[in-house]
């Protein structure tokens, strides 16, 4: 199945996030049960509709790494594999 996002929203596949305490080991992210905020785009919309029916095109693309606001994102999950829905304004940043 295919996601197609609408308007100003992205398609987010999130970033397995594991920290490593200063003595070396590493907690995975079931220790920590909040959402990532770091994820690959996979899919992007349009851009935002203007007033004059014009578009604001996306100032990110597939394949960005993107960092985002903590509940910024909507949570989806097909075939068991969760994405995440995220307006352009969610976005802080993207990771080069």
């Amino acid at each position: 199945m295919n996601l197609r996002p609408l308007n100003d929203r992205l398609i987010v596949k999130p970033l397995e996030k594991e920290e490593v305490t200063k003595s070396g080991i590493i907690l995975p992210d079931t220790v920590s049960k909040e959402r990532p905020e770091q994820g690959e785009v996979i899919s992007v919309g349009p851009g935002k509709l203007k007033d004059d029916g014009s578009r604001i095109p996306m100032s990110v693309k597939v394949g960005d790494k993107v960092m985002f606001k903590n509940y910024a994102p909507d949570e989806v999950k097909i075939d068991d594999i969760e994405y995440l829905v995220i307006s352009e304004d969610g976005v802080l940043a993207v990771i080069e």
